[in-house]
């Protein structure tokens, strides 16, 4: 028996349609967009054009130029941030973000570039926005937070982050990896500028695929310069979005998956996907909290939170466990630290970390129970 409990990492199964559609492009017309003027090329900027207008419609974004695809969301995170950090900004983060906030922002702190202010989370690892009125300072240019926890399933108070940042005349980023697709994201009730987001995960699009949603009046700089398959007879990159943030060819399958991904989530309804998954969730921890010598972490029983739970056996390495659970009785989990050391740090479980089931629209209740009864056995 498989049980995949790992769908942080990359949602499996895909939706029939996700499917499909890659596979139509790279048998029916498999051209790049952009860049020739015949039938095929023409269809697949077509796809690529109604994925950025399905996109800016989900989060509510300005218009559709403002949809940038990359390779996945660390990529956007990293356009975001080196195309618009300059030399004495400052930049605030919580001790709940993903290394792909982290390392780019330490490098640039590193170098002399910005400076750096890490704001602590309280043991289930929501950020008071009190700490974070603190401490701005007359150069805080930005502050990025996580939406929904990699490691706790925490959902971050984002619309009252953002409301402060505004306030204050200050950028907000939110990197919403784990909560695009699953919660209701509105760049413009929110107030947020940047908004980085991948496909692989509960967008349930093919990896490879993400991107940045950007507010009117900000720019970035580009990361990379070459061919956009527009203003060809200029030898300096285009300025102007998206074809600015967009240089070299575009990852057209993995484009047109996250458009099927999407589609699949508004035919379902979001908001049927998250009432599943909280349930589901609901159930899990309830069961869980039944058995003895289980540490849970993050929000308790009837607090929503993203479908993610971690945990830990007393006397048992993370790493053990998930090696057991995987081995022994199929169960697909991710251990350690997943890449948030600071968040482990946050709630007390570095340095080894814990393990972590993660759950998509398609696991069941039956899942679930066999899951308990192994993680009892092993107990």
């Amino acid at each position: 028996m498989n049980i995949y409990l790992d769908n942080s990492a990359t949602s499996w199964p895909k939706p029939p349609n996700v499917i499909e559609a890659i596979t139509s492009y790279m048998t029916d017309f498999g051209a790049s967009p952009g860049r020739s003027g015949h039938h095929f090329s023409v269809k697949a900027a077509k796809e690529v054009f109604e994925t950025r207008e399905l996109l800016a419609s989900l989060f509510n974004a300005p218009s559709s130029d403002r949809v940038i695809f990359t390779a996945n969301a660390t990529q956007a995170i990293n356009t975001a941030l080196f195309g618009l950090l300059k030399k004495g900004d400052h930049v605030i983060i919580s001790h709940m973000e993903h290394n792909s906030v982290i390392r780019p922002l330490r490098h640039l702190e590193q170098n002399g570039i910005i400076e750096l202010s890490i704001i602590d989370c309280d043991r289930e690892g929501y950020i008071n926005p009190e700490t974070l009125k603190n401490s701005f300072k007359s150069n805080t240019k930005l502050v990025v937070t996580i939406h929904g926890s990699n490691v706790t399933g925490t959902i971050q108070p984002i619309k009252q982050i953002g409301e402060i940042c505004k306030s204050k005349n200050i950028l907000y980023m939110v990197d919403a990896s784990q909560s695009a697709g699953i919660l209701p994201i509105d760049l413009q009730n929110d107030n947020i500028d940047i908004l980085a987001f991948t496909g692989h995960k509960e967008l349930y699009g093919p990896t490879g695929i993400g991107g940045l949603c950007i507010k009117n009046d900000i720019q970035i700089e580009s990361l990379l310069h070459g061919g956009t398959g527009s203003k060809s007879e200029i030898e300096t990159h285009p300025l102007f979005y998206p074809d600015s943030l967009e240089a070299g060819t575009l990852n057209t399958a993995g484009i047109i998956g996250l458009k099927a991904g999407v589609q699949y989530i508004l035919d379902q309804g979001m908001d049927n996907i998250l009432k599943k998954q909280i349930q589901l969730t609901d159930y899990f921890l309830s069961k869980l909290k039944e058995i003895d010598n289980i540490i849970l972490y993050g929000p308790d029983l009837g607090e929503v939170r993203i479908p993610i739970i971690s945990l830990n056996i007393k006397n048992s390495m993370p790493s053990d466990v998930a090696f057991i659970l995987d081995k022994e009785y199929g169960i697909m989990t991710r251990a350690g630290l997943h890449c948030s050391p600071l968040a482990h740090k946050t709630i007390g479980t570095f340095p080894h970390g814990a393990v972590r089931f993660s759950l998509s629209c398609f696991t069941t209740e039956e899942e679930i129970n066999y899951t308990i009864d192994k993680i009892k056995k092993i107990r």
